[in-house]
């Protein structure tokens, strides 16, 4: 039985690390791609070529525009988008990671959520195996 479970050590740091590589080789791969996107869509902007088809696919550029909050004026933001009308754009949300540690903190108090609370969360526990250096035995 020992075996076994020093086989599955074995075979959980493997996977692990493999799929370590894996992200690295992906991280790197799209930084090929924008890199190579850039070129081209730079490059169809000087020809004035919107788009063109090559070995059955179709190369087009499309804009995307993308907006975020200055930082560290999110409410003035949404109180602008309420004020003018587009409070529905406004939604109020709970960190996943800061809720999970709430409901820790009131089972480590209680043993149980508070009345009302329980009715309102899923909550489950999920057992993994974490792999770190040894400490090296002098």
């Amino acid at each position: 039985m020992a075996e076994d479970i020093l086989g599955l050590a074995d075979g959980l740091k493997e996977l692990k690390e493999y799929k370590k590589r894996l992200e690295e080789q992906l991280k790197d791969v799209n930084e090929q791609i924008a890199l190579m996107e850039e070129r081209l869509a730079e490059m169809m902007i000087a020809e004035e070529m919107q788009n063109f088809t090559k070995n059955g696919q179709l190369f087009y550029l499309s804009t995307r525009t993308y907006a975020s909050p200055v930082a560290d004026r999110k409410e003035e933001l949404y109180a602008w988008l309420k004020e003018h009308g587009y409070g529905d754009l406004v939604q109020e949300t709970v960190n996943a990671n800061r809720l999970a540690a709430f409901v820790r903190e009131q089972l480590d108090e209680a043993d149980e959520l508070p009345e009302g609370l329980a009715e309102l969360v899923n909550v489950y526990e999920k057992t993994t195996v974490g792999i770190r250096k040894a400490p090296v035995k002098k």
